[in-house]
């Protein structure tokens, strides 16, 4: 039978990467507040090493660490392409003629609409669609507290946008 890839291997995802994270975690943290002093990278590193010796020793915490990471890594993702879309609509440039009102239009509109890309690409759409559709006294619940939350933000921007302050 063949062997798993070293990277992919039981030891080196469930010991040696979380040992990784937390040591370079810790040394940076007691570097940034330089809690023992300017020239403690030594008892920093020392420091560090027993936390994450620690760590890999005791199964619960070191679970948790792997089982977060990936849902790290998803979100990290979620909000590279949320800001690099955002960026695409509120970026500066010399003739914007995008006011702050639209940009926030834009905004709600592309958040609504990574929102649904991932519910598709997870497969939690179609289990929404179904318990929206099956008509059942739940579904109609959650139907008309979306719709009043629609309203009451309809509402709110019309009460209290922009251009009523200005008098516009």
């Amino acid at each position: 039978m063949a062997e798993a890839p070293f990277l992919i291997s039981s030891y080196f995802l469930d010991y040696i990467l979380p040992f990784v994270l937390v040591f370079t975690l810790i040394f940076a943290i007691l570097q940034k507040i330089k809690l023992l002093g300017d020239e403690s990278k030594r008892a920093n590193v020392i420091i560090a090493l027993v936390v994450g010796i620690i760590l890999i020793a005791t199964p619960y915490p070191r679970d948790i660490i792997v089982k977060l990471m990936p849902f790290l890594a998803v979100v990290a993702v979620i909000l590279l392409v949320f800001m690099l879309l955002w960026g695409f609509i509120s970026g500066k440039t010399e003739g914007d003629v995008l006011n702050k009102g639209l940009k926030i239009t834009f905004g709600i509109i592309l958040g609504v609409a990574l929102i649904v890309v991932l519910l598709m690409i997870s497969g939690f759409w179609d289990v929404l669609i179904n318990m929206i559709t099956k008509g059942s006294e739940s579904s109609r619940i959650i139907i008309n507290g979306v719709l009043i939350i629609v309203v009451i933000g309809a509402v709110a921007a019309v009460l209290f946008g922009e251009g009523r302050r200005s008098g516009k």
